[in-house]
């Protein structure tokens, strides 16, 4: 009998990028549990606190290997945030190719499994005879959105392409199409052609999305991949259970706050672990939250202008966030509203009986997770593929409302107009008809995962295929 497949995953730099990673290997093993996993972590700086925790958590069938760490000051000066998860990976690739050695010398190694942000490193696959595959913590659209673009860089014509040479397919809502505008740095603009050129190379894309959510998007890019590389794998919708802190306590006074609220009577609001909003902004929130009336849990961080500031840092955790809210706003909502610094355990939130509605980055972790709990969303996307996530959810599948000023990017979502889209959400006839067609999803989800459901059969598939190789 054929040794079990021994799987090498690569993540890249920061907690949301090494947390999908992780909760895939997890969903891989639960289902079929003879694989063995190994984890290659590159790391920007040191590890953050989140990522031990939520490492010290794994089993024991994923074993973790820690790459030394890369320094800013190793990098470019002044280079973009979003190129320095790819760079700490291109300088770790030394370490990355040893590893990969060790483990093709002591185990049946078949398959190399990179983040996006890790592509560099698929160049292994070739030269250690290993099955290549990518995975993309993303909708399928966003694949798409790489997939028309795999054939167009060309090194010695890079100079003639920029962010208005990108295809946008015809599965991008209107209202996401608008290039984020960390693709008009070079180096970044240059990441994203040498990752979709990737694409065309490897054996196959997995992704976090399923069947019966982007049913016309799936179909067609199964079309177009038919017998051809890349073949693509949707296996979602894979989201975290509860985190060691919930069972640890921490988080509990949410929980607690929550048991004695209505039934969908509570908004969430939470901008992810890399969201951050300017003080004007944070201000109008919070008055927004009051005006409305309604029960709300908000997560808040301190203010910063750049609203990616905790993408990679938390140098920001230092500060106390409720010195930033405005004067006596804690006081006069104590009685309906819960704010909680920094951190919340959200998937208890997602799952609890009291809550109605989730204020959301509408990044793609928090929006399965919304999914999979039959969450309705109110969008506030912040950056990178957000706004087309958003646009997906309120124009698509039409489960979301956007508040008007920050979905025609005209800058600040006032207090007025915030309190009015919660209102219309919480008790309105558009509210109603969001929260009927995410329970409806949030069924679709479920039968995806189910034993013989279109992400089951799909993540056997691509089993079946390292299975062929041990």
């Amino acid at each position: 009998m054929a040794n079990p497949p021994h799987i090498a995953f690569i993540s890249s730099a920061g907690f949301t990028h090494l947390f999908p990673v992780i909760q895939f290997s997890k969903r891989l093993l639960h289902l079929h549990r003879d694989l063995h996993i190994t984890c290659i972590i590159p790391i920007l700086e040191s590890l953050p606190s989140s990522s031990q925790s939520y490492l010290q958590s794994l089993p024991p069938n994923i074993h973790s290997i820690f790459l030394p760490p890369v320094h800013k000051h190793d990098m470019p000066e002044n280079v973009h945030r979003g190129a320095q998860v790819q760079l700490t990976v291109t300088l770790s690739l030394p370490y990355i190719r040893q590893e990969l050695e060790s483990l093709i010398s002591r185990s049946s190694l078949v398959a190399l499994v990179t983040d996006c942000f890790a592509h560099e490193a698929l160049d292994f696959a070739v030269e250690f005879n290993l099955l290549s595959f990518m995975y993309l913590p993303y909708a399928s659209m966003i694949f798409s959105l790489y997939f028309c673009n795999s054939m167009k860089l060309d090194d010695a014509k890079f100079r003639g392409l920029s962010p208005e040479s990108i295809d946008i397919p015809p599965c991008i809502p209107d209202r996401g199409r608008e290039i984020v505008e960390s693709l008009y740095d070079e180096l970044v603009l240059k990441q994203f052609f040498e990752r979709a050129k990737k694409l065309s190379l490897i054996d196959g894309v997995l992704f976090n999305s399923f069947f019966e959510l982007e049913t016309e998007t799936i179909r067609s890019l199964q079309e177009e991949t038919k017998g051809k590389r890349p073949q693509i794998y949707p296996v979602g919708p894979i989201i975290q259970g509860r985190s060691d802190n919930e069972t640890n306590g921490l988080g509990s006074n949410c929980l607690t706050w929550l048991n004695n609220q209505p039934t969908k009577s509570v908004v969430y609001v939470s901008f992810g672990s890399g969201g951050t909003l300017s003080q004007e902004q944070l201000n109008e929130l919070a008055f927004g939250l009051e005006l409305s009336g309604k029960k709300f849990l908000w997560v808040v961080r301190p203010p910063s202008d750049d609203p990616s500031a905790a993408y990679l840092s938390a140098s920001g955790d230092q500060k106390n966030p409720l010195d930033f809210l405005p004067d006596g706003f804690l006081e006069r909502t104590k009685d309906r509203g819960l704010v909680v610094p920094l951190w919340a355990p959200q998937i208890s939130i997602l799952s609890h009986g009291s809550v109605g509605g989730f204020l959301s980055h509408c990044g793609w972790n928090s929006t399965m997770e919304s999914i999979v709990h039959g969450v309705p969303i109110i969008a506030w996307p912040l950056f990178a593929e957000q706004r087309m996530n958003a646009a997906f959810l309120t124009d698509c599948l039409k489960v979301a409302l956007w508040p008007e000023a920050n979905n025609q990017r005209s800058g600040m979502v006032e207090r007025d107009e915030i309190a009015n889209v919660i209102i219309r959400f919480m008790e309105g006839e558009e509210g109603r008809d969001v929260h009927k067609r995410m329970q409806d999803l949030k069924d679709s989800a479920a039968n995806a995962l189910k034993e013989n459901g279109s992400s089951t059969q799909t993540l056997s598939q691509f089993v079946m295929k390292l299975r062929a190789r041990a």
